[in-house]
């Protein structure tokens, strides 16, 4: 469906109104003015509330609308902010919402046609007005029941579609659920509009605007992207910010949204922020000029005002904002993204998403009693120690027979949203009753994944399924079971997938990022021969999706496959790790598996790799049978990482500490790394030696594959330990002289930190004070403490694509904010030539690609003495600019033909 406002906003920045509050106010209304005829028995006081001005005092609302009509608007909001039955009821007076909500309407509607008529080239538009509500669905009221929740989504929901009714019969032309600060409660807002806009067959463009607390998260705690993702799947017409802030304020925020919003992007700011008296200073023209830089930067195709803006502020906003062109919205990538409190991209720069699975009653006995018995603080730490361990995301289910899935479904959920260190990853409703999957639903307000829906019971209840998923915003884990039963060879998983893909696109309008197959991982080594080949199966037909369902991921319940071997942990561990290390090669992205039991490749003893690589890749007939029997004699149940843990302990300290490193054991590590100290003289000659060389090794291992994350965070933490050891023993026996302040910080867009943390911990031991301020760290954080600690250098890390970029708006900003310090730039996916050319040239200081930690120290010894300095920074300029030139040169001999050309060569398949 095309709407007319959809031809304007291409063309120019569209104006929206400012407040109704304000407005009001100066009207001088009394309580008889707000109870009227309609609501003179009330009992209960109604000045104030504003909404009922649409049914007892129409004339003064119709000439709101008129004053920003004539200011220069382009749309204005119906008085329905509080106008659903969650508000009301604190008046009591919720039974006329839809009656509140339809006059309300008509008056915008009336005004609007009054002016569009006046000049037919600008039509006017009616926007309807659906505020947050008065309770939040994602917090609970009672901080001593954190489980507990003033309102439920299908309240909101019922209540919401109340509304929207009286807004649609009432004429309006689109909808704005404004400032919102759960993100909860917004999704119930869009689910009942969803569902309305389905019953009526009648759509109109939805804008949805947030509103953000000074640490620039919404109160429920989502980051911006977080709320973005969590909210992308309605295909709003425009997202934007409100409240909140001034203009000035809201600025860092809106670049932010900018840079990933596919949609419009709007903002209406407060008249500045409110004075000791409650009331807005910022004056018309002041304010105009504080969103200049908003419109020279291209970020908005809306603009208005909220809290204390007049028709003065709009008519002031509307001359500014028509001199630029509107923004032109990001293209859509199609990439993965999840979230909790925080976003989690699955991408290939991860190597593999780790899905916790203790807190699933039927794959963890010790979870489901404390689920029985109610014990919730302990099942919670649960959850929290696998977020610990290196878990990605959380994957819940409740499916027990003794349990009420329902019930405990929301329960934990809701417990665990009000745990910020769990609920900061996304999570996985896991249950094979759909109503459990949606009481799961209805209480995460991110964008989580639902596990799972198929095609077992036909078409019709997939697609009616998949299409509940994509009004609750959820990403959804495909099983590939059709109705003759779960897909066994690698034929048959294509087919079932090629189907699923094909409904779900084409039908159910569900993006193909939001996909994730599971291809059934069966077990192997159970004796029969139609279950040889079901390991290569699995990764044949990983490869096949790949190739074949553009954007869709892959996801398995990698337990299942040593099933046949289960009691000895030793085993099943190693064809885990070595079904994983090909698995993610052909494609597989993510996994449900124990993240503190997981192996590397490399640490699988090499008789029992090579079995568990010949059972994994049916490379023998005899495979099980010689599993099976290295199976009868090592120890039943042996879950340690090494089966003679001892044997280590005899190599020198050098290779201990190497050892310890790379298999995550911190039992010994403080007492080498001291032994270490004694032997070499210092404990930075011990960090930059042995412990430096078992953490490249880690590097090195992850980046083939061979190591996941939750290797390298139980890694980091052995680090983090026999460093904290040896500088209490350095600053115990000398203070160690300071070299200067430092900020580090992984950048927004990231959470990679291991080598950050190791440069912190190297650069500490040189005595310079380090501030980290730790992963996904938004530009206005690192400014902020830039201005704050005033330190010598600031560090960058990142890893994947969006880091590299926002690196450059880092720069960009110090550059604007007039900072001249050195800015060191490293991480995995940085270079010399990608900093040279992209960063470099948008901050005038010293910009320095770092390579390894070991670079850092030397960089920053020539950095603190003037003539090294000097000589140092001339030869970065002429380094860098020759990669300038060179890269320029490159891109010059590159040689572009025309597109009809370009047709004329392609192949044309020939008989012979």
């Amino acid at each position: 469906m095309y709407h007319p406002i959809e031809q304007i906003a291409a063309a120019r920045i569209l104006i929206l109104d400012g407040a109704m509050g304000s407005l009001i106010q100066t009207f001088g209304l009394t309580e008889a003015d707000f109870r009227g005829s309609q609501f003179a028995a009330s009992a209960i006081p109604l000045k104030g509330n504003n909404d009922l001005l649409s049914l007892t005092r129409p004339d003064v609302i119709q000439q709101i609308h008129e004053q920003y009509f004539a200011a220069g608007a382009d749309i204005v909001s119906t008085n329905t902010f509080n106008a659903n039955a969650v508000s009301q009821a604190d008046y009591g007076t919720e039974m006329p919402v839809y009656e509140i909500n339809r006059a309300a309407a008509q008056l915008a509607r009336k005004a609007a046609d009054k002016y569009t008529a006046q000049t037919p080239a600008k039509p006017r538009f009616a926007a309807g007005s659906i505020g947050p509500t008065s309770k939040t669905a994602s917090m609970s009221p009672d901080m001593h029941n954190p489980g507990f929740r003033a309102t439920t989504f299908s309240q909101l929901s019922d209540a919401y579609a109340t509304q929207t009714e009286g807004l649609l019969d009432g004429g309006v032309d689109l909808l704005l659920i404004e400032t919102v600060f759960d993100t909860l409660n917004a999704k119930a807002a869009l689910f009942a509009i969803e569902t309305v806009f389905e019953r009526r067959r009648q759509r109109l463009p939805v804008m949805l605007s947030f509103t953000l607390t000074e640490g620039g998260r919404t109160l429920s705690g989502q980051t911006i992207e977080a709320f973005y993702q969590s909210v992308k799947q309605a295909q709003p017409f425009s997202i934007g910010l409100n409240c909140s802030f001034g203009a000035e304020k809201m600025l860092p925020y809106l670049e932010a949204l900018s840079k990933i919003a596919t949609c419009r992007l709007s903002m209406h700011p407060n008249a500045g922020l409110p004075n000791q008296f409650g009331s807005y200073d910022e004056t018309p023209a002041s304010m105009a000029a504080k969103i200049i830089p908003a419109l020279e930067k291209g970020l908005l195709n809306i603009i208005g005002g909220c809290c204390g803006t007049t028709p003065a502020h709009i008519a002031a906003i509307a001359a500014a904002a028509e001199k630029y062109p509107p923004r032109k919205s990001v293209e859509e990538l199609h990439r993965t993204i999840v979230a909790g409190l925080e976003t989690l991209h699955i991408s290939p720069e991860i190597n593999f998403v780790n899905i916790g699975e203790r807190t699933n009653v039927a794959g963890s006995a010790k979870f489901a009693r404390l689920i029985r018995e109610k014990k919730y603080e302990e099942a919670l730490s649960i959850a929290r120690q696998q977020v610990e361990n290196g878990a990605q995301a959380i994957d819940i289910c409740m499916d027990d027979a003794m349990l009420d899935g329902k019930t405990e479904m929301r329960n934990f959920l809701n417990l665990m949203a009000s745990e910020p260190d769990i609920a900061r990853v996304p999570f996985i409703v896991d249950s094979s009753k759909w109503d459990v999957l949606e009481a799961g639903l209805q209480c995460v307000q991110g964008k989580c994944i639902v596990n799972s829906i198929s095609l077992k019971e036909g078409e019709d209840d997939f697609l009616r399924k998949a299409t509940a998923l994509k009004k609750y915003a959820a990403a959804a884990i495909v099983m590939l079971f059709d109705e003759t039963g779960q897909a066994d060879t690698c034929r048959r998983k294509t087919e079932v997938a090629a189907r699923a893909y094909r409904l779900l696109t084409e039908k159910a309008g569900f993006a193909p990022e939001d996909i994730i197959f599971d291809p059934n991982v069966l077990a192997i080594g159970t004796g029969m021969d139609v279950h040889r080949h079901y390991a290569v199966d699995f990764i044949e037909a990983c490869r096949w999706i790949k190739t074949h369902c553009p954007y869709a991921k892959i996801s398995a319940g990698v337990s299942n496959l040593s099933f046949s071997f289960r009691g000895n942990n030793t085993v099943r561990e190693a064809i885990h790790a070595v079904f994983l290390y090909h698995a993610v090669k052909a494609g597989l992205d993510m996994g449900i598996v124990n993240a503190g039991a997981l192996p590397a490749y490399t640490d699988i003893a090499p008789d029992l790799l090579t079995l568990a690589e010949d059972l994994v890749l049916n490379r023998r007939a005899d495979a099980t049978e010689r599993m099976s029997a290295y199976a009868l004699q090592t120890k039943a149940n042996a879950d340690k990482p090494d089966a003679k843990p001892d044997e280590w302990r005899n190599l020198p300290v050098e290779q201990r500490l190497s050892h310890a490193l790379l298999k995550g054991l911190a039992d010994y590590v403080e007492d080498d790394a001291m032994e270490a100290f004694r032997q070499f003289g210092s404990s930075l000659k011990v960090i930059e030696g042995p412990l430096m060389d078992g953490m490249n090794r880690v590097g090195a291992l992850f980046g083939e594959g061979k190591m996941f994350l939750p290797q390298v965070v139980k890694t980091a933490r052995v680090m983090r330990k026999a460093v904290d050891k040896l500088t209490v023993e350095d600053l115990a026996a000398a203070e160690m002289p300071k070299s200067g302040a430092i900020i580090l910080a992984t950048v927004k867009g990231d959470v990679h930190d291991i080598g950050k943390n190791i440069v912190s911990v190297v650069l500490g031991c040189n005595g310079y004070r380090i501030v980290d301020l730790g992963v996904m760290t938004p530009c206005e954080t690192i400014i902020a403490a830039i201005e704050r600690e005033k330190p010598d250098v600031v560090g960058l890390s990142g890893l994947i694509t969006p880091s590299l970029e926002e690196m450059i708006t880092v720069a960009r900003t110090m550059q604007e904010r007039r900072i001249c310090i050195p800015l060191l730039i490293g991480g995995a996916g940085t270079s010399a030539i990608h900093t040279a050319v992209k960063i470099a040239p948008e901050y005038a200081a010293p910009v320095i690609y770092v390579r390894d930690t070991s670079e850092a120290v030397r960089i920053l010894g020539e950095l603190r003495h003037a003539d090294a300095r000097r000589a140092y920074l001339e030869n970065l300029r002429l380094q860098q600019q020759r990669l300038r030139d060179l890269n320029r040169e490159g891109e010059a001999k590159r040689a572009y033909i025309s597109l009809a050309d370009a047709r004329k060569n392609s192949y044309v398949k020939r008989d012979v």
